[in-house]
């Protein structure tokens, strides 16, 4: 393997910090990761779907996100139509609708997302976030912008990639109103 599994944890784990810092993150918000193992591979999305990358890419991102109290929400692939495992907690308090499915990591679900199944508590799939979480990193251009609450604004952090994948995070701000005349705060900027 070209990519060391140790280097993907520390970069998964790192870029979690720095968005989490960015998005100015507390405990009880949502999360969201979506992940391609194949390109972090240097392959084509959904062609070389790898757990063991997944499995490092998760323990990075869930050590600092627990630590944080911040709720991971771990995207399936478009094949489950990009449903999200979380913990059934954070379905609970986040009134999001439960799916029936199991998530294969080379059938339907993505390897991020089988392994997310396998290790959380009491993991369920949900449709949808309802644009609810407010940050969120997508490694290899799986499309995540529509679970973060609007407006979602990119997060430049100091990784652009992990592994050989593209690297993009984004955090959410409040909408600005009031025209020319108004005056924002700079905390929620």
């Amino acid at each position: 393997m070209s990519v060391q599994l140790d280097e993907i944890r520390k970069q998964a784990a790192q870029a979690a910090e720095e968005v989490c810092t960015a998005g100015k993150l507390e405990a009880g918000d949502l999360f969201v990761v979506g992940c391609s193992s194949s390109e972090v591979l240097g392959d084509k999305i959904g062609t070389h779907t790898n757990v063991d990358v997944a499995e490092a890419l998760f323990d990075g991102i869930y050590g600092v996100l627990q630590e944080k109290g911040v709720l991971l929400a771990a995207q399936c692939c478009e094949h489950l139509n990009r449903a999200l495992v979380v913990e059934r907690k954070a379905m609970k308090q986040y009134g999001l609708e439960q799916v029936n499915a199991i998530p294969q990591p080379n059938h339907a679900g993505g390897a991020f997302g089988t392994v997310a199944y396998q290790h959380f508590k009491d993991p369920v799939l949900v449709e949808s976030l309802q644009q609810k979480a407010l940050a969120g990193m997508d490694i290899g251009a799986t499309l995540i912008g529509m679970h973060i609450h609007p407006v979602v604004v990119p997060l430049r952090i100091s990784l652009s990639k992990i592994g050989n994948a593209v690297l993009i995070c984004a955090r959410n701000r409040p909408k600005y109103v009031g025209g020319q005349r108004a005056i924002y705060d700079e905390n929620l900027l």
